[in-house]
């Protein structure tokens, strides 16, 4: 579920009608920009290219900030990045989708009464009040209803429902006109990765997104974003404790925890590391318990991504305590790419899961 920007007359492109056969999805973390170029020919899809650029080999400051929700660079230093980072992937494909992160963006699920297509939409203006903290002409909405069916005069509707700050979007668009892009949508982080790695499952499926300042832990049911909650939680404070725990600065603590992780299991460093990370898992827990007590359904599966997933031991570890399988799943693994470079993006996959996914969705939406 994207925000086309055609269909909410933010702004409109007659040519848009010719759609690409290729779509750059970008991705502008904390730390990093990433970019996935992809295209679908029939039933096949390829990645045409990728890149990556880190806020450090560029600026003093990361890209985003947490606090403010928005850009920590004015908007004409991260448009700077993310043409750095395209003209060096060898990108000249002008149509993107920028996937937003969970940060930036409000997302609740909450049920409507029977109604027909036509009220749908009043309803939702009318309801989203009482779960958005800002005012609703101050951001864009959009929802997919995930349950049950309008003009069914018995079953309730259940409804996803995505909010993002004017300002985010405006924000976005000043980005890409600067970079010489062409902006198709943007779209909640949520959805991208939903798409890119769950896909069309029949299985409930629990992504857990933990990145460099925030994780988000969605479930997904038979390709289906039922929920979707935020958490502080992240790398960036597991790294910081390191750092403190050891006395090191910042970069040489990032270096042995992506090196060490929670492996041995009790030297100084992973004991630092599980008192952050049991509270998470408190979490998740109380999440999948609530999930199966109010829709009678259990997770089948746990999927980790984000850059933190790839920490040594922290698979095995969510293995042990929530004693469900738990995958790292690779999002390049559908994809037609040169085998020399399989090894690379497997490593480098779950980095990338909410770009692949919002390139994804342009596709399939001209589709």
């Amino acid at each position: 579920m994207n925000f086309n920007l055609e269909k909410l007359n933010i702004f409109a492109n007659p040519l848009k009608m010719f759609f690409p056969k290729k779509m750059v999805g970008i991705d502008i973390g904390t730390s990093s920009i990433k970019v996935a170029e992809v295209s679908i020919w029939g039933q096949g899809k390829t990645l045409e290219n990728y890149g990556q650029i880190k806020s450090s080999s560029l600026y003093k400051e990361p890209f985003r900030s947490v606090e403010r929700g928005s850009y920590l660079l004015s908007n004409y230093f991260v448009s700077r990045a993310v043409k750095a980072i395209l003209n060096e992937a060898k990108i000249s494909t002008k149509a993107v989708i920028f996937s937003i992160p969970d940060f930036s963006t409000f997302c609740v699920s909450f049920e409507l009464p029977p109604m027909s297509e036509k009220e749908i939409k009043e309803a939702v203006y009318f309801t989203a009040p009482q779960y958005i903290p800002l005012p609703i002409t101050e951001t864009t909405l959009d929802w997919k209803i995930v349950e049950g069916a309008s003009g069914d005069k018995e079953s309730k509707l259940k409804v996803f429902l995505v909010a993002i700050p004017n300002q985010i979007i405006q924000d976005y668009q000043k980005v890409a006109k600067m970079a010489g892009l062409e902006l198709y949508a943007v779209e909640a982080e949520a959805f991208s990765i939903a798409r890119a790695l769950a896909g069309e499952s029949k299985k409930c499926i629990c992504l857990i997104d933990i990145g460099v300042q925030s994780t988000t832990i969605n479930i997904v049911d038979k390709g289906n974003l039922k929920k979707s909650y935020s958490f502080n939680f992240a790398g960036g404070q597991l790294t910081h404790a390191v750092s403190s725990a050891l006395g090191l600065g910042r970069e040489e603590a990032e270096k042995i925890k992506n090196e060490q992780g929670l492996t041995p299991a009790k030297d100084k460093i992973s004991e630092t590391l599980y008192l952050l990370i049991d509270p998470l898992l408190i979490e998740v827990k109380d999440i999948l318990y609530d999930f199966y007590a109010k829709n009678g359904k259990e997770a089948d599966e746990i999927y980790l991504t984000g850059g933190t997933s790839a920490l040594p031991g922290l698979q095995e570890y969510f293995k042990e305590v929530l004693k469900k399988n738990v995958e790292i799943p690779n999002c390049f693994s559908e994809f037609l790419y040169p085998p020399i470079i399989g090894g690379t993006l497997e490593k480098m996959a779950p980095a990338f899961s909410a770009a692949v996914g919002a390139a994804l969705g342009g596709l399939e939406t001209q589709n």
